[in-house]
């Protein structure tokens, strides 16, 4: 059995952005949750310093984590553009495609460190 497909994004806000974000983030999980019915989760953290978050999600495979960049890809230009400075790192657990791989490597850029652990050694996700 494959367990689901995991991913991981860490990102530097810009100076000053932990509110914008704050108020950004509740319309996105509202979109997402909308358009997105096969996606079991999708939580975003901030670290204490608010110069940080993580986008944590969680799907049933690699197909879902496809279709899910494209439902995002405007709002996740218009947080590039507004709050998010940088992603820092990506962490993938799954197989993904290697369509998701060069869509993540694109949003990410040039030296972000992307690291996948494809081999799902068990678990379970409650439904």
């Amino acid at each position: 059995m494959s367990g689901p497909f995991i991913f991981i994004a860490t990102n530097r806000l810009k100076p000053g952005k932990l509110d914008d974000e704050r108020a950004r983030v509740p319309g996105l999980v509202k979109f997402i949750e909308a358009n997105e019915p096969q996606l079991l989760a999708f939580n975003e953290y901030a670290d204490d310093e608010g110069t940080e978050v993580a986008v944590v999600q969680v799907h049933p495979d690699a197909d879902s984590m496809a279709f899910h960049m494209e439902v995002v890809a405007e709002r996740a230009a218009t947080a590039y553009a507004e709050t998010v400075e940088a992603t820092t790192n990506i962490q993938v657990f799954g197989t993904p495609s290697n369509a998701v791989l060069d869509m993540l490597r694109r949003q990410a850029g040039a030296g972000v460190p992307l690291r996948v652990m494809p081999v799902h050694l068990g678990g379970f996700v409650r439904r």
